[in-house]
């Protein structure tokens, strides 16, 4: 089996509303799939990190489900594939001549984002939106493992989304 290689990454900075700079975002697409541009990834992870967006630096891996599944399995212990994985960036070091802060990784798999938006009834566009939301706040220390903290993270991803012009994704249509 060859494999392809890999396309070159290219990175945006976009800034948050309010903010000088945003994250700076590394895009790199495992599988020929839509994704939004790189300047929307990186204005939705600066608008959910605020003024910790400055000076950092944010990947974004687009992967196919297999990969989604082996990476679901090994680090989370979950079998088959996820929406959005969040792996952080505090051990990874900073390039050389490179003066961004690496924040860490998202791993996104379109073809389970594409079907859960249509489940969900939800624009394509929303549900992406809100799942870099989502991991770029697991980046930033948010959790869903309990109850309380589940809600505090459910309410700064609906306030966040609002003022990006996106609907609340826990109200059904």
């Amino acid at each position: 089996m060859s494999r392809r290689p890999a396309r070159r990454a290219r990175a945006v900075r976009a800034a948050a509303p309010g903010r000088r700079s945003g994250v700076r975002v590394e895009l790199r697409r495992r599988v020929r799939s839509w994704s939004p541009p790189r300047g929307d990834l990186a204005r939705w992870a600066s608008a959910a990190l605020g003024a910790r967006a400055a000076g950092r630096e944010l990947g974004v891996c687009v992967v196919a489900a297999a990969e989604s599944a082996r990476l679901n399995a090994r680090f989370r212990g979950r079998a088959g594939p996820t929406n959005v994985l969040s792996f952080a960036g505090a051990a990874l070091p900073r390039a050389s001549g490179r003066s961004a802060v690496p924040l860490g990784e998202l791993v996104i798999c379109p073809r389970l984002v594409r079907a859960e938006a249509r489940a969900q009834d939800k624009t394509l566009r929303a549900h992406w939106a809100h799942l870099v939301v989502h991991g770029a706040l697991h980046l930033a220390g948010y959790d869903h493992a309990r109850a309380g903290a589940a809600r505090r993270m459910e309410r700064r991803e609906i306030a966040v989304l609002e003022r990006l012009g996106f609907p609340n994704p826990y109200r059904s249509r």
